[in-house]
């Protein structure tokens, strides 16, 4: 069974949108874009260029695919390792509203987007990586669906914006398999998924009692 991993960039009160520039995502009037940026350093590249070498396939809501498609085709160079992942390995696509797809190698997922992201893990293959998609991800998380997440946190705070983990998300208990950091203060801290949650009650001058 093919592990699903979520790879995003996420500020310290939890927001995902629109991380790389002004306009990638302006929905709700949002006025942060780009927030990222001034904190990129050749840590975060060398870990993103790991990660993307990995993906047996990649899955992507329609916005996202649309600012990759956009782009990445444009980079040929062979030495470029996250553009030849990404242009050349199988491109699943969660949207209502695209019909066709110019990006080679790229396949309109079809029907219900939570039953047909199930059957794709069930197959043989690498891990199947989601990147941004933050829209895709609530219907992930709301299902299950995720097992890993690798997330890149930067010291910053915007009090607004889309977040990862929005309503929906089942109550679930992960596991820190990994943490590195990068030079600016952003830290990479990687998830694995653990199962339900567990629960306590403290009490001043008892044990802590943990229960299922």
């Amino acid at each position: 069974m093919r592990k699903l991993v979520v790879g995003t960039f996420l500020t310290l009160d939890g927001v995902m949108q629109a991380p790389g520039g002004p306009d990638e995502d302006r929905d709700a009037g949002f006025e942060h874009g780009g927030w990222l940026v001034p904190f990129f350093d050749e840590k975060i590249g060398e870990v993103m260029t790991e990660w993307t070498k990995r993906a047996g396939a990649f899955l992507l809501g329609r916005r996202t695919y649309e600012i990759f498609a956009g782009s990445w085709p444009k980079s040929t160079d062979p030495a470029d390792e996250i553009a030849t992942a990404l242009n050349t390995r199988p491109k699943f696509v969660a949207s209502r509203t695209l019909e066709t797809l110019e990006w080679s190698n790229s396949t309109l997922l079809e029907g219900d987007v939570a039953e047909e992201v199930a059957r794709l893990k069930a197959q043989d293959g690498g891990e199947i990586q989601v990147h941004g998609s933050g829209d895709l991800l609530q219907t992930l998380l709301a299902h299950d669906l995720v097992d890993t997440l690798r997330i890149w946190q930067f010291p910053v705070v915007l009090g607004t914006g889309k977040r990862l983990f929005g309503e929906g998300t089942i109550p679930r208990s992960f596991r820190l398999v990994d943490t590195e950091l990068a030079t600016t203060g952003a830290v990479l801290h990687v998830y694995e998924r653990a199962g339900g949650l567990r629960y306590g009650e403290v009490e001043v001058g008892r044990e802590t009692v943990v229960f299922e």
